[in-house]
């Protein structure tokens, strides 16, 4: 539903306060219920790019991987396509 269509169903001629209105409306629905976060750890398997997340997930916030070197996790960014893999045939 638009701005407009909002507005004239309930008679608010002025923009700015069908927007404060609707601000309003939307912070009070955000705070009614508690924003749950829960942390999911899976084994990386060598070759596997799909795995299976919560069927009760909304958002994804961030994706970690635990770096065994300096037992850290550290941040990885989203792809938007598939990656390229290429064999390393470095002997090193």
């Amino acid at each position: 539903m638009k701005l407009q269509e909002i507005m004239e169903r309930t008679n608010i001629p002025q923009v700015g306060l069908a927007k404060a209105l609707i601000k309003d409306a939307i912070h009070l629905i955000k705070s009614s219920y508690p924003e749950e976060i829960r942390i999911d750890k899976q084994n990386i398997i060598d070759g596997e790019s799909e795995y299976i997340l919560p069927y009760n997930m909304i958002q994804l916030k961030s994706i970690s991987i635990k770096d065994t070197n300096d037992n850290k996790y550290k941040q990885i960014r989203r792809l938007a396509s598939k990656p390229i893999v290429r064999e390393d045939t470095d002997p090193e």
